[in-house]
């Protein structure tokens, strides 16, 4: 059957999870919220294709990602099964692992066997009808299960006097039940995703897996068969190597370990608040700080090492290129190459830094701005636009005074009056047409002519030199600089330009 299609994305998490993190078929399925079958199928493709390694060759790119996998075919085959029942019995020795059983079954039948992640999908469906129920075992430093306490904190405006409520979220490690806990005044996605940061710096580590209380911050759709996890927090966990397994809604186990220790940080912590007063997050979160140590007594050792480089918070969104080959974050206009115009890109947006992707590839990196405006890179521009853009401001002023004194103050003025220096640019290279049509000298008398009159548009120049008036004597002017006259804190003077 056709290999079922999945977003690019979802498809490079599979081979992060599988090579970069070492999960099970199983553990991806649950991290991505897809079944384990989709897992095991664009597995076998990967291997098919020698993409067992990660990160992935350079070549590996969206487009060509998408035509290897697409419409791809996998043969399913029937194999023996093992003894169940036997199988239930040696994973008793806390010595013995499913994958220990698994490879030892494939040495016992190396003409066909079911992979391990079907090997275990088989023995779990088996247990779940004969064998009674087991505690779960916790691997140390595998999983950090995470939730917000249901009580939120009071913090007083000292100011207003007014109290605001703030949100305490809550981690802990499965295996030692080592917390953090911290206050954020919301459980929107940026104080979510931060939460994760700190709470990672505060471990000295990082788990393989988090298993969040599905949380809206954690997903963009809400399906019950296929939600996706949002792209700002699976791009901060990819950036940690951590994957992500949210707890299913109707398993209370898996809830178990976090909802323990939220109920511990409710009543060892927030009980212990109820009578101090605060007036600031950060006053709050020290306090809080204090009565963690409490708690957690060990370092940790089984946690993996933190990047080299700190996080960086970064949304990732997904935004249109206009005509003009620019794309709008929050009000500011960042260029891409020409060719992308009117496709969907991904940007990712950081503090400093806005990246935009085009089918998983760096398209354009912007210094991040704050204001409305344009950040423009000249090779984005098409060909007739680059040349345009060789034309700064000093150049189109040495170009004028080249061309002679009405000229220099012409141009001077006409690009210290136009609301953008687009505008200017552009008359001041129409100027350079009509030098070309009537030469410097006419063009010279033209601007003095229209200088003294008063005539400030490209038409007006223009008219002048077809009708030969830039020939007659000119008028006496009103003003001997036509910038005298304007007083706009708008306007642009001639030093802008230098």
């Amino acid at each position: 059957m056709p290999t079922p299609t999945i977003t690019m994305r979802k498809l490079k998490e599979i081979l992060r999870l599988k090579y970069g993190a070492g999960l099970s078929h199983r553990q991806i399925a649950r991290s991505l919220v897809i079944s384990p079958s989709v897992v095991s199928r664009y597995a076998n493709r990967a291997a098919q294709l020698g993409l067992v390694q990660w990160p992935l060759p350079p070549h590996w790119d969206d487009a060509t990602l998408k035509r290897a996998f697409l419409n791809t075919r996998v043969q399913l085959r029937k194999h023996t099964l093992p003894d169940w029942a036997e199988v239930h019995k040696a994973l008793a020795a806390k010595t013995v692992t499913l994958q220990l059983l698994w490879e030892e079954y494939a040495q016992r039948h190396p003409g066909g066997h079911y992979s391990d992640n079907h090997y275990c999908r088989l023995y779990k469906a088996w247990a779940k009808t004969t064998a009674p129920s087991r505690r779960q075992q916790h691997k140390a430093g595998e999983k950090l299960f995470i939730d917000y306490c249901g009580p939120t904190l009071s913090v007083i405006n000292p100011d207003t006097g007014e109290a605001r409520e703030a949100q305490v979220f809550v981690a802990t490690l499965g295996a030692s039940s080592y917390t953090y806990a911290e206050a954020t005044w919301s459980q929107r996605l940026e104080d979510w995703v931060m939460s994760h940061v700190r709470c990672f710096q505060y471990l000295d580590g990082t788990p393989a897996l988090v298993v969040p209380d599905n949380l809206k911050s954690s997903t963009t759709r809400a399906c019950r068969y296929d939600p996706d996890i949002n792209p700002t927090y699976q791009q901060m966990l990819a950036h940690y190597q951590v994957a992500v397994m949210p707890a299913r809604p109707v398993k209370p186990k898996d809830k178990a370990k976090v909802e323990s220790a939220v109920q511990v940080v409710e009543r060892w912590i927030m009980g212990k608040l109820r009578h101090e007063t605060f007036f600031s997050l950060a006053s709050l979160n020290q306090r809080i700080a204090e009565l963690l140590a409490g708690l957690n007594q060990k370092p940790m050792q089984k946690l993996n090492p933190l990047p080299r480089q700190p996080y960086l918070y970064t949304q990732v969104k997904k935004v249109r290129v206009h005509p003009d080959y620019h794309v709008d974050v929050e009000k500011h206009y960042y260029s891409v190459p020409y060719q992308l115009q009117r496709t969907v890109l991904e940007a990712h947006v950081s503090r400093e830094q806005v990246t935009l992707y085009h089918h998983g590839t760096v398209v354009a990196v912007h210094p991040r701005r704050h204001q409305g405006g344009y950040s423009t890179q000249e090779k984005h521009m098409p060909p007739a636009h680059q040349h345009h853009a060789q034309w700064t401001p000093k150049r189109l002023l040495e170009w004028a005074t080249l061309a002679g004194e009405h000229v220099s103050a012409y141009v001077t003025y006409i690009l210290a009056t136009r609301q953008h220096p687009g505008q200017g640019y552009r008359y001041v290279l129409g100027m350079m047409g009509l030098h070309k049509s009537y030469g410097y000298e006419r063009l010279n008398n033209a601007c003095h002519r229209a200088l003294a009159i008063g005539i400030y548009r490209l038409k007006g120049l223009k008219s002048i030199l077809e009708k030969g008036l830039d020939k007659q004597p000119v008028p006496a002017r009103q003003t001997a600089d036509p910038l005298a006259d304007l007083e706009h804190t708008n306007v642009r003077g001639s030093h802008y330009y230098h």
